[in-house]
């Protein structure tokens, strides 16, 4: 599943472009994210960079917080254990899937 800040009708446009076949989660003002420290305010020089592109993040997210999330990926076993955490301000960095299936099977196997 995924976890994310923004309003419904834009999650269910993301989740249409990109053909997603799992869960897509809202998190209203980012508020899951912070419990976990995981979100930032992007700072005011930012925003305008933002707008000009088409980033509105009040119309996206719902809220005026300009807040958004640090991609993470929890790996969470069946009793609700964090097995395994990956997580990088920049949002350029991301775990390789393959790394996450590997990571899959030895809990599996274990």
């Amino acid at each position: 599943m995924a976890i994310s800040p923004q309003v419904e009708e834009q999650s269910k446009k993301i989740i249409q472009q990109n053909k997603l076949t799992f869960d897509v989660l809202m998190d209203p003002g980012n508020q899951v994210a912070a419990k976990f420290n995981l979100r930032f305010a992007l700072p005011d020089y930012l925003r305008p960079l933002y707008m000009a592109f088409g980033a509105d993040l009040t119309k996206f997210n719902g809220d005026d917080s300009w807040t958004l999330p640090i991609a993470a990926r929890f790996v969470v076993d069946q009793g609700g254990v964090i097995r395994s955490v990956d997580a990088n301000a920049d949002y350029t960095i991301r775990p390789e899937p393959t790394a996450t299936v590997a990571f899959l099977k030895t809990l599996k196997s274990s």
